[in-house]
């Protein structure tokens, strides 16, 4: 059996189903596919139909149940105070942590309307280039268009000179006998 877990494929959906219209137990289905008894159960469970087991059918729930599953996001188009939020960052000029301080005041019992500011700039560098991101950025204090841009190499930066690198070593160092001598 694996360590990591996998979802499950159609091949082995299709086994479980042969399987199981031949009457075949959830372990030696589980054998068979290399899998945990339990998790041949709940395919069972979740593709269940009045005629018995569907695979399309477990399939489209487990796809409905990984879409519920995980963190909502707060701060998108469609959140009740998106709109509140983007209007006093762009037109009012207020930063990040005016519009979290306010919010909390306003909501003091509900946070569901509330949201932080690392959420809020999280929100502002993730919006797709155009015009709404540029004015965004421009609206923060610290415009940082480059926020979160990554190095793609060493090579060239000032990080660590090139006769310093590790592959310029002399020839007398990797002969010692004891390191750091």
């Amino acid at each position: 059996m694996e360590r990591h877990y996998k979802h499950l494929n159609a091949e082995e959906r299709g086994v479980i189903f042969a399987e199981h219209k031949r009457g075949s137990s959830l372990r030696q289905i589980g054998r068979l596919l290399g899998r945990h008894h339990g998790t041949i159960g709940l395919e069972l469970t979740r593709g269940a139909t009045p005629e018995g087991y569907d695979p399309h059918v477990a399939r489209l729930a487990r796809d409905a149940a990984q879409l519920r599953s995980g963190r909502r996001r707060k701060l998108v188009p469609e959140a009740p105070f998106y709109d509140w939020v983007r209007n006093r960052l762009i037109h009012w000029c207020w930063s990040p942590e005016q519009i979290a301080a306010r919010l909390r005041r306003m909501h003091p019992d509900d946070p569901s309307q509330r949201v932080r500011h690392e959420t809020i700039y999280a929100a502002i560098y993730a919006q797709p280039r155009g015009g709404l991101k540029a004015l965004m950025i421009e609206a923060l204090r610290q415009a940082k268009p480059k926020r979160g841009a990554r190095r793609t190499s060493l090579a060239g930066s000032a990080m660590v000179p090139e006769t310093l690198r590790i592959i310029h070593r002399p020839e007398d160092i990797e002969a010692r006998l004891v390191p750091g001598h």
